[in-house]
């Protein structure tokens, strides 16, 4: 399993940072083509190239805290959204467990998860104005 963690301070506000990313609308994200809400806890977001992966949320409180559990043909495994408000501004601290369901991606999927958080992180500052 992998593991990787990413860590930020926004200048938006909890609120407006808590909505952005739990919205069913991934016109914001460079990565999407787009989401599809399948039911309350169960949703899937399609790649640039079309690919599929199924996530489903596992808990939501809001404000404060957003998991849900992550499935497509390459990978499965669990992401954790911790939030938390400071003076106005919003402290967030995601971490990604990954496991690769094909040997050979093994040695790769660190570094992938790594670019993934980074080009996330990029697109939510620039969506809040950043």
């Amino acid at each position: 399993m992998a593991v990787s963690n990413i860590k930020a301070e926004l200048s938006a506000d909890i609120e407006k940072v808590w909505t952005l990313i739990t919205s069913f609308d991934g016109a914001w994200r460079s990565d999407l083509r787009g989401i599809e809400r399948l039911d309350e806890k169960n949703f899937v977001e399609v790649d640039k190239s079309g690919f599929k992966t199924h996530f489903t949320i596992t808990v939501f409180e809001p404000y404060l805290l957003y998991e849900f559990d992550i499935d497509n043909d390459n990978i499965s495994g669990h992401w954790t959204g911790k939030l938390s408000a400071k003076n106005g501004r919003t402290a967030i601290d995601f971490t990604e467990y990954i496991t690769p369901k094909k040997l050979i991606m093994r040695p790769f999927v660190k570094g992938y998860l790594k670019k993934q958080q980074a080009a996330y992180l990029r697109d939510l500052r620039k969506a809040l104005g950043e």
